[in-house]
């Protein structure tokens, strides 16, 4: 199954460069179908005439955003080694809400770039 997605430019870049190789969302009703195998095309805000196909390897549901960071290496989201877990926590908080989180959980989707 084919899923489509949109993503800042950051993360699009990072993604397509093989920086980031686990992308982050809530574990909400859209991203319940994902399944290993599937493909993601992802958009790249704010036009969203670049995309980049990639092919989902794993799926790893958590309770919270702190509980996935046990689970993969922080460079894994694309950030840098030094980059703090509460770095980490008050960046996605800026996308995501606290009460969001505690309502879907959080997923992390562990991507290969698809050529």
């Amino acid at each position: 199954m084919i899923h489509e997605m949109k993503l800042l430019e950051d993360p699009f870049e990072q993604i397509k460069s093989g920086a980031k190789t686990v992308e982050i969302r809530l574990f909400d009703e859209k991203r319940k179908v994902l399944r290993v195998g599937d493909i993601i095309e992802f958009s790249k805000l704010p036009n969203l005439h670049e995309k980049i196909k990639v092919k989902v390897l794993e799926l790893l549901q958590c309770e919270s955003f702190k509980s996935l960071t046990k689970n993969f290496d922080i460079k894994s989201f694309g950030y840098k080694q030094d980059f703090s877990i509460e770095k980490f926590l008050e960046s996605i908080y800026k996308i995501y809400s606290k009460d969001e989180e505690k309502r879907y959980g959080v997923l992390g989707i562990k991507l290969e770039i698809l050529k």
